[in-house]
């Protein structure tokens, strides 16, 4: 194995303080090894599996099953039919979060969507009367677009703005807002692919801005008592842990909430709820996780649908006149 960088070096030492665990995290990322793929079923399961399944973790949905090692789900007819659709397991557990959330959920926005994984996990999960996928990035949205097509996902809707213009015109109108942020990637070395200058600390500060801007947007359409999502594929604690405490700081309305299920993977460099797996876990390239409660109480303006559906580049709306005129006022 060649010699880590120092920059790799650096953030391995932040991150654990036994060297030998900093040793383990090196080496999966320097000498990367083929992890179990997963599935998310969008229909309703075969009684006989299709592919040789893995035991379920236990915050693994029932929707879920990791497929045991040389499987090729993508290649499988049911996949085509969209019958499923293939996710890192490390991103199940990043929205395993979502299960946390008790109460009925109206509206889904998803503010960094593409390529739909967690748009489709909340839709799998929570059943919205209404997910709204946003992708800034035009190239893309053909792959977001196609994959809820595929997949059936209904009812959804598709646009294409920055973070700022629906915090502008969509304020504390959803139930629940997912935040798959941009980072830096660097679980890509995880999987044996590039990610160039992804440890440097100016890519890293880059990244960091750019993630509480997007959360700082995100946290203005959540509803009183709605939840915000915050997940990241990055291990850097600027990019994560430090992200969340910067937003907190700005948005003491929010908390964290436990998640049980989840308090083995507690992130050591932070008291509050939030959640980490790394390579050498075996589960996935790796993944944070936080979810945060909207506390305030106060009654939201009523939003009407028809504000935002011009904005849509692709919607499924199978009722399409009863769910534009869902109120998004909380009951």
């Amino acid at each position: 194995m060649e010699k880590p960088s120092n920059l790799l070096l650096k953030v391995s030492r932040r991150l654990f303080a036994n060297v030998d665990d900093q040793e383990k995290f090196i080496e999966a990322l320097m000498n990367p090894q083929p992890f179990s793929p997963s599935i998310l079923w969008c229909q309703q399961k075969p009684d006989i599996a299709p592919m040789a399944v893995e035991t379920p973790t236990v915050w693994q949905p029932q929707f879920i099953d990791r497929l045991s090692l040389g499987e090729k789900p993508g290649k499988h007819p049911l996949h085509e039919k969209g019958y499923f659709y293939c996710l890192d397991f490390s991103s199940v557990f990043a929205a395993s979060t979502l299960l946390a959330i008790p109460e009925s959920v109206r509206l889904v926005f998803d503010m960094c969507a593409a390529p739909g994984g967690k748009s489709i996990f909340a839709w799998r999960a929570l059943k919205p009367e209404l997910l709204i996928s946003n992708e800034v990035i035009g190239k893309r949205l053909g792959m977001l677009i196609s994959n809820l097509k595929r997949c059936q996902v209904s009812p959804s809707a598709v646009v294409n703005r920055d973070s700022s213009i629906f915090a502008e015109m969509f304020t504390g109108s959803s139930n629940l807002v997912i935040v798959d942020a941009p980072c830096t990637g660097q679980s890509l070395l995880a999987k044996g692919e590039k990610a160039p200058g992804c440890f440097h600390p100016t890519a890293i500060n880059k990244s960091a801005n750019r993630q509480k801007r997007i959360i700082a947007n995100s946290a203005k359409i959540v509803s009183p008592q709605g939840y915000l999502a915050y997940m990241t594929c990055t291990y850097s604690p600027e990019e994560n842990e430090q992200v969340c405490e910067w937003f907190l700081e700005r948005f003491p309305q929010f908390e964290a909430i436990e998640i049980t299920n989840l308090a083995k993977y507690q992130s050591h460099l932070m008291t509050i709820p939030c959640y980490r797996i790394f390579p050498q876990d075996r589960l996935g390239a790796g993944a944070f996780t936080v979810l945060f409660k909207n506390t305030n109480e106060y009654e939201p303006k009523e939003i009407d649908l028809n504000t935002i559906s011009s904005l849509y580049i692709y919607q499924n709306l199978k009722n399409s006149s009863e769910i534009m005129s869902v109120s998004l006022v909380r009951t």
